[in-house]
Order: structure tokens, then sequence, then C-alpha cells
């Protein structure tokens, strides 16, 4: 049986990537495992696309012992080598490894996670500023274009500077990576400015390993959670278009194609 689902997932990770997929989201969650006798925590990254038809699928998927850039490089490397073209941007967490790796092997823009960033922003404000502090970063978010979401940027920034230096300087640091998405259709606006589309993929992810607790090795891991992603990207295959195709054609230069169907 393990033999019979190693094919069937090692045949969906293999497959070509064909057409071009312009919005490319990456995250990563962690499992244990056992390594020379040791419990150990690894990363498993999951890659999902949606291509110039509008359709969401699951690209890829890679188990390793670390975030760092090597390993977030060769990652995207081997989804070159399958075929993937035309990514114009990556959407994940701030990690300096994902978005370094972005730029070298996709040359594509990095769009840092909304989400996470206000996360990480509300945690330089103390519990009863944080609502006022989440509202006041929430203003830039509702404007009608790059350029006046950058000036409210900027203006909100220097409002909050005096009582929170450190979320003055994340602001002035994070505005190119956060506000990235609005150089993009507005279409697409409410799905490319986080990573909310790979969001209940992980839990999903984190439920079945979690059932586990520990695994014996690297390929136990690929095996349940390839198996599983193949059949979320089934179901994805069922769905109708995943992303309005207004704009996305604007975004590539050649006709979208789905992926190649795997054998069963």
């Amino acid at each position: 049986m393990c033999g019979e689902l190693d094919e069937r997932v090692n045949a969906f990770l293999g497959r070509q990537i064909e057409g071009d997929w312009p919005y490319l989201w990456i995250d990563a969650t962690y499992v244990k495992t056992r390594e020379a006798g040791r419990i150990v925590s690894v990363a498993v990254i999951v890659a999902v696309g949606v291509n110039t038809d509008g359709q969401r699928e699951v690209l890829g998927l890679k188990v390793g012992a670390s975030e760092a850039e090597p390993f977030w490089t060769e990652f995207l490397r081997s989804l070159n080598r399958r075929g993937l073209r035309g990514v114009k941007l990556v959407i994940s967490d701030s990690h300096e490894g994902i978005k370094a790796a972005a730029a070298k092997v996709l040359k594509a823009t990095w769009q840092r996670c909304r989400v996470h960033f206000m996360r990480n922003a509300l945690a330089h404000a103390g519990k009863t500023q944080r609502r006022m502090v989440s509202a006041a970063i929430g203003t830039v978010f509702v404007q009608d274009s790059a350029d006046a979401a950058r000036a409210q940027w900027r203006s909100v920034a220097d409002q909050l500077r005096d009582r929170f230096p450190k979320l003055g300087t994340l602001m002035d640091d994070a505005e190119n990576d956060v506000l990235a998405f609005m150089t993009f259709p507005r279409a697409h606006w409410t799905q490319i400015y986080s990573t909310n589309p790979l969001e209940r993929l992980n839990a999903e992810i984190k439920r079945r390993t979690n059932v586990v607790g520990i695994f014996p090795n690297d390929a136990s891991i690929t095996r349940l959670v390839g198996a599983m992603i193949l059949e979320q990207n089934d179901e994805w295959s069922l769905n109708r278009r995943y992303m309005q195709l207004e704009g996305l054609q604007t975004l590539s230069d050649t006709a979208p194609t789905r992926l190649s169907a795997v054998a069963r």
C-alpha cells in the first residue's frame, strides 16, 4: 500500500508544470521526526499557484531541516526545472530566505503577508493600544490607489512613531513589501495581499500530522502530506475558477494552460 501511495504522490509532485503562473503562495509548517536517534523539527514547505486561467493548483512540496535561503533556493529551482514560469508575485510570511530566493530564482516581486505583518506590528503596542494601532494601519488598506496608500502609510507611521518608536521603524522598513500587491490588478487584491489561500491547507496538514505526533523519517512525512495535498488539489480542480480572469492575461505573454493530469 505504501509503495502504491508513494508512486502516486511522487508522480503528482514531479509532474510537469505547464503555462504561466503569475501568483505563487509559499508557506511552511513544522512537524517532528526522528533523526539519528533524536527528535527534531523539520519544515514542510508547500507552494500553491494560480495560472492565467484563474485556476489554483498545489505546485510543490518539500521537507527539509531548515528555512534557510539555500533550502528555499533549491525548492524554487526544483519548480523551475519542472517548468514553472511566469511568476510575477510571490506571497509569503516575512522570511529573508524566501525573499532572497524569490528574487534570485524567479526574478519576481515579493509580497509580505499583510496578516502576519499586522501581528508583528501589534507586538510593539500595549494590549490596551492595539485596537487603536490596528485601526490606524487599517486606514492604509482602504485607499483607492497605490500612491494614496503609500502616502497614508507614511502618515500613519509618523503619527505612531513618537509613542511606538520600534513600530515606526518597522513600518519604514516594511512599506514596499506590504504594499507590493497594490501594483497588481485591483480585482486580485483581496487574494494576493496575504497567505490566507494557504492557511486552510496548512491547518489541515497540521491537524493530520498532529495525529501521528512523531514521524519515523522524512519519507513518511512526504507520503502523508503528499497524499493529503493530492486529494485537496483534486477537489480544487472540481471547483469554479479561483481568481477572476480580469487582469490575469495582462500578467502573461502566453495562453493559459492547466497542469497535465496525473495518471491514477
